[in-house]
C-alpha cells in the first residue's frame, strides 16, 4: 500500500514509520496542509491519514478539498479532539474514520485495513450493482446513490452511506455496536463504540423524522432498521 501521512508532529510520524517499516507500507509523510494537498494530487494512494491541526491548511478545510477533487481515496483524521461536535465535523467533511491521540499502532491498522478494504471491495462490485429498493428507499453500492420517497438524499458522508447500506440490506434484524463496528467499520474491539452512536444520529437527522426515524433504537441492545412508523408500532 502506497499511504500519504500529513502530520506536522515529527514524533508521531517516526512512530508510524516505523510501523509502516515492519508491515510493509509505502509512506509518504508531509509537514503542512498545503504541502500535503499538493502531494495528494501528485500521485495515486491507497489511503490519506490526516492531522486535524497542520500549518497552511488544518485537516478538516484540507479533507473538504479533497472531496472537492471527487477523490474517494479513504481518509483518517487524527486528531486530540474527543467531543462529538469534533468527530461529527470530521466526518460530514468527507472523512471515513477517525483516530483519537493518543493512539497505538495496532489501533491505527486496524482501521487503515478497515477503510482500504471497503473501499477495494466498493471498487470491485461494478459487475453487481447492489442495487436494493424498499417502500420508501432506492440505494445503489455501485453509484452510490440513495432517494428517499423518490427524492435524491445528497448529503450522506461515506461511512453514513456504508452503515444505511448495511442496514437496508438487513432489515428488523438487531445490530449491537459491537457487531456494526466488526462488519462496517471492520474491526471489533479496537473500535471506539461512540462512533456507532454519532453515525446513528446523524443518519437520523438526514433521513428521519420523529414519528418515521428508520433507524430504531433497541435499548440494552442496539439498533435496527425499520421502515414502520413509531406511531404504528403498537
Amino acid at each position: 500500500m502506497k499511504i500519504l501521512v500529513i502530520e506536522d508532529n515529527e514524533s508521531v510520524c517516526s512512530m508510524i514509520e516505523m510501523f509502516f517499516a515492519k508491515e510493509g507500507i509505502e509512506g509518504t509523510f508531509v509537514h503542512d496542509g498545503l504541502e500535503g494537498f499538493n502531494q495528494f494530487k501528485s500521485d495515486n494512494w491507497d489511503a490519506l491519514i490526516i492531522d486535524w491541526m497542520l500549518p497552511s491548511m488544518d485537516g478538516v478545510q484540507l479533507c473538504r478539498k479533497i472531496r472537492m477533487e471527487g477523490s474517494h481515496v479513504p481518509i483518517i483524521m487524527l486528531t486530540a479532539k474527543d467531543s462529538e461536535s469534533d468527530q461529527v465535523l470530521g466526518l460530514e467533511m468527507g472523512a471515513d474514520d477517525y483516530v483519537t491521540k493518543p493512539f497505538s499502532p495496532l489501533a491505527l491498522m486496524a482501521r487503515i485495513r478497515a477503510v482500504t478494504r471497503r473501499y477495494n471491495s466498493s471498487s470491485q462490485e461494478s459487475v453487481e450493482p447492489g442495487l436494493i429498493q424498499t417502500q420508501h428507499f432506492k440505494i445503489s453500492k455501485e453509484s452510490r446513490e440513495v432517494t428517499l420517497n423518490g427524492e435524491r438524499v445528497t448529503n450522506l458522508t461515506p461511512k453514513e452511506f456504508d452503515l444505511l447500506y448495511y442496514f437496508i440490506q438487513h432489515p428488523r434484524q438487531v445490530f449491537t455496536r459491537e457487531q456494526l463496528l466488526e462488519r462496517v467499520w471492520g474491526y471489533s474491539f479496537y473500535g471506539d463504540e461512540r462512533t456507532v452512536d454519532v453515525h446513528i444520529k446523524r443518519l437520523r437527522k438526514k433521513i428521519g423524522t420523529a414519528t418515521q426515524p428508520f433507524l430504531h433504537t433497541v435499548w440494552g441492545i442496539g439498533y435496527k432498521f425499520d421502515e414502520t412508523r413509531v406511531e404504528d408500532e403498537n
